[in-house]
């Protein structure tokens, strides 16, 4: 079998190549010329050149696979267009692409994100028959990225993951939490309610997918089927760390000043950072949680890893690697 996979260079994509790979198929990599290729090395992978943003570049890297994952987006930017560029048209080409170079394909998977959704703002958890209201830039270009992959829902056989927040090994986003906890403080808003998922059941999801004919033409949300609190996420990291950790509560009407000021660093670093305007209209929602009844009934999805045991592997792999 063949797989291609855009944003294998990321963090996702590099832990869905690995597993690709390990189940014997033949996987083609989309990478752009800038990207770090570091979590490719040494594996017996295709690797092409190319560009979402740019419809050539995908024409002859779509023929004749039989699954595209489609990973590759933007997840912070200091200009909101660039989510639209990125996310939302960079879709629209490779599914473009598809429909006219390999409309024979098995199965198109999109990994869009719970940011598409947007937070809880009903009384049940949220599922997959709410309606979407995205309260950022980000989560309105996903939720554009998937209106543009139903339309060729009656051409290629579609499905659609929305993933809560994700965690472990070679997560560059989420390691902001480790870094500020690990010196013992750690900025706080107040409490929230998140859904989160390890990266393997991610993984294991995405599989999944391809493997059930129901998954066509549907959208999933995937999470480890539990709700945590702010404060659980602190005190699990704060122990697989083995540090005491002191919360410094920052008001919310602080925080849109503070992303601002974080965003002119970041430009004169020539940096992105999390801790921008964008990030902040979804930060100051407090529930970000979702349903996954449907995923566990189409596709006998059963997360495996709880928040005790991927935190500490995640905290492991951070002290092995030296990124702690």
């Amino acid at each position: 079998m063949k797989a291609l996979i855009t944003g294998a260079t990321g963090f996702i994509g590099s832990h869905l190549v690995d597993e690709l790979f390990k189940r014997g198929y033949k996987v083609t990599c989309l990478v752009r010329k800038t990207s770090d290729i570091t979590w490719l090395e040494g594996l017996d992978i295709e690797i092409i050149e190319g560009d979402c943003s740019v419809q050539h570049s995908l024409d002859q890297c779509v023929k004749g696979q039989d699954y595209i994952f489609h990973l590759a987006g933007l997840t912070k930017t200091h200009y909101k267009d660039n989510f639209y560029s990125v996310n939302t048209k960079g879709t629209e080409n490779i599914i473009e692409a598809v429909k006219q170079f390999n409309p024979e394909i098995k199965r198109f998977v999109y990994l869009s994100s719970l940011s598409a959704f947007g937070p809880k703002n009903i009384d049940s958890i949220p599922n997959e028959n709410n309606t979407p209201h995205p309260v950022s830039d980000y989560g309105m270009s996903k939720l554009m990225s998937e209106a543009t992959i139903l339309k060729y829902s009656t051409l290629i056989p579609v499905s659609i993951l929305r993933p809560s927040a994700v965690y472990g090994p070679r997560d560059k986003e989420f390691f902001l939490f480790f870094k500020f906890i690990k010196k013992g403080v750690f900025p706080y808003w107040g409490n929230g309610y998140t859904s989160l998922i390890y990266v393997d059941d991610l993984i294991n999801a995405l599989l999944l997918t391809i493997e059930n004919e129901k998954a066509v033409g549907n959208i999933y949300f995937i999470s480890d089927d539990v709700i945590y609190t702010n404060n659980e996420i602190i005190k699990e990291i704060a122990s697989a760390l083995n540090v005491k950790v002191f919360k410094i509560k920052i008001p919310k009407p602080m925080l849109p000043t503070i992303s601002f000021f974080s965003e002119g660093i970041s430009k004169i670093t020539g940096t992105n950072t999390m801790i921008n305007r964008d990030k902040i209209k979804e930060i100051i929602h407090t529930e970000w949680v979702c349903d996954i009844t449907k995923a566990k009934n189409d596709l006998s999805f059963e997360p495996k890893i709880g928040i005790k045991k991927g935190i500490q592997w995640t905290a492991d792999w951070y002290r092995i690697h030296k990124w702690l």
